[in-house]
């Protein structure tokens, strides 16, 4: 189980902005007047002739009569793997923290000029869903339950996360599929998980020595100050699929038990070196003195934001801005500078 954001215990609630402290009520923002325009989507290769469309969820089976064009995504990250392939939502869940998202640099040519209404924040505003009149709604990543599913249904197909993974572990993968199956846009979507796998695979291949080598990633302020996720939790597959290895389960981390992140590597979310340096049990652990810890920066930046969001879009971001610190850490040489992320 992984922890909410601003809560002291953990949660299965896992949040893509990670341990963001949650900014006081809950916010739904979706208009009151009008619905919001038409999806901004062109017509897809792959969509004449791909409804109606069944598929299963947890819940029951989602049935698509045609082609959406009024899509609202209730997921944490939903909307990223929407606007992947080509389909901009009418509405969308509020991210939870300071973090600015509508300036996110991996969705930048995707993001609409005006703002993408919002649909509740912790929790899912239904009457906000509904008043966006969606012919779809999509929350593989919404850690909804089943009486909030009913509800969205009697609004619209609603697309749920299935039974094969625990509540929020969805691989990136696997959602854009679904996603793109949804939308009548299964061979974009295939093309698009081809074309992040085949970015992992360079990666891979300029990296060897990442392949076994263990990794803790620590999420910091949260529970007793630090939170060390497990493979239960979709932000390390972003260092499984560069070849770390990571533990089973997420755990919360005692001051008296820092010795769980003294890994082959540590990457830490929600610290720059002005917070590391001033835990002083933490810099005094020997993955940290040894040179081998990556600092992610805090929550409100770019790169903690990419982790959380685990999408296609932000994946490429994300080898792009962490590969070369992390293959600086697992180089066995402390006298390599690490650079400090953010």
């Amino acid at each position: 189980m992984s922890p909410r954001p601003g809560l002291s215990r953990p949660s299965r609630l896992v949040v893509p902005l990670a341990v963001l402290a949650l900014t006081g009520g809950l916010t739904a923002c979706g208009s009151e007047d009008e619905p919001a325009a038409d999806a901004g989507s062109s017509p897809s290769s792959s969509s004449s002739g791909a409804f109606p469309v069944s598929i299963e969820n947890k819940f029951g089976t989602t049935e698509i009569p045609e082609e959406p064009q009024r899509v609202v995504t209730v997921g944490f990250n939903d909307q990223d793997f929407v606007l992947a392939l080509g389909v901009t939502p009418v509405g969308e869940r509020e991210l939870l923290g300071d973090y600015d998202a509508t300036t996110r640099p991996w969705a930048e040519e995707q993001l609409p000029d005006e703002e993408i209404p919002t649909v509740g924040g912790e929790e899912i505003d239904v009457e906000a869903v509904a008043a966006l009149e969606p012919d779809l709604i999509v929350g593989v990543y919404s850690f909804m339950d089943e009486a909030v599913y009913e509800q969205l249904s009697g609004i619209a197909p609603t697309l749920a996360q299935t039974d094969e993974y625990a509540d929020g572990a969805t691989p990136w993968q696997e959602q854009t599929l679904l996603i793109g199956q949804a939308l009548g846009r299964e061979d974009e979507a295939q093309a698009l998980v081809d074309d992040v796998e085949g970015r992992f695979q360079t990666a891979v291949e300029e990296n060897p020595d990442f392949a076994g080598t263990s990794i803790a990633v620590d999420l910091t302020g949260v529970g007793s100050g630090h939170y060390l996720l497990g493979s239960d939790d979709l932000r390390t597959q972003f260092f499984t699929d560069l070849g770390f290895t990571v533990p089973e389960t997420s755990t919360d981390v005692s001051q008296e038990r820092l010795d769980l992140l003294d890994a082959d590597v540590l990457a830490v979310n929600g610290y720059d070196q002005a917070a590391a340096d001033a835990d002083t049990l933490f810099s005094a652990l020997d993955v940290v003195t040894s040179g081998r810890t990556v600092l992610l920066g805090t929550y409100s930046g770019d790169v903690s934001a990419a982790l959380g969001f685990g999408s296609p879009l932000s994946l490429p971001y994300l080898v792009d801005e962490v590969v070369p610190a992390l293959a600086a850490a697992a180089d066995g040489d402390p006298a390599t500078e690490v650079p400090v992320l953010g």
